[in-house]
């Protein structure tokens, strides 16, 4: 299940590196000493859409929006239920607007654009690497990844397989720092192939590592 929220506009220029206010406004929906809290997402969000740039920060359209999916219809409906609470997001802007919508019909296999770029890391010999599509060993990665999220829902894992995609003409990587850490991430589609109902769990809990902090969501 997802929700798309639509935005104001901001009242000061939002900085880049924005992801955590964003984060702190879903664990604020979420309520106080939520489940979510440093337990394995099983929801994802993006950033903002539909925005303007400039060389100082980001603003927010009328057109700006940005949403989150989760595989458990509780947690999107306690979401929910927060952003009526209290809809203010960060930076003077606020919620105005919500609109629901239940997982696409996919086939055997599917190529998704991202809304946020993804992430991948693995602790090897004591120290934190990250890897990108660049990286013959992401697709294993991703996949890993995928597959502990799908056992931990209760769902099968057999047969899913992760990639980025490799006939993608404009693959790039970029730095991103979150709360001071700088992750290596990469801007790419992802093909997945595997059940119709494990491309639904995907399509919701996002792909990669930390997609409860704004890594890895699919369009």
């Amino acid at each position: 299940m997802r929700l798309y929220l639509q935005l104001s506009k901001n009242r000061a220029v939002i900085p880049f590196n924005y992801q955590s206010y964003l984060t702190g406004a879903i664990h604020k929906w979420m309520g106080r000493n939520n489940s979510q809290h440093d337990s394995l997402s099983l929801y994802s969000f993006s950033w903002f859409q539909n925005v303007e740039t400039s060389r100082t920060g980001v603003n927010l359209t009328k057109e700006s929006y940005f949403f989150i999916s989760g595989y458990e219809e509780s947690l999107i409906k306690q979401i929910l239920q927060g952003v009526m609470d209290d809809p203010s997001v960060c930076y003077g802007s606020s919620v105005t607007d919500v609109q629901i919508t239940n997982e696409p019909s996919f086939q055997s296999a599917q190529t998704f654009f991202t809304a946020s770029p993804v992430f991948i890391k693995r602790r090897i010999e004591n120290n934190e690497k990250h890897f990108t599509y660049e990286n013959p060993a992401s697709s294993l990665y991703l996949t890993e990844t995928l597959k502990k999220k799908l056992e931990v829902a209760q769902l099968s894992s057999e047969g899913i397989t992760v990639r980025f995609d490799d006939t993608y003409a404009n693959p790039r990587t970029r730095i991103i720092r979150y709360n001071d850490i700088g992750n290596r991430v990469s801007v790419c589609p992802i093909t997945i192939e595997g059940t119709p109902d494990q491309l639904q769990f995907a399509w919701n809990v996002g792909v990669g590592n930390s997609t409860g902090i704004g890594f890895g969501s699919l369009k």
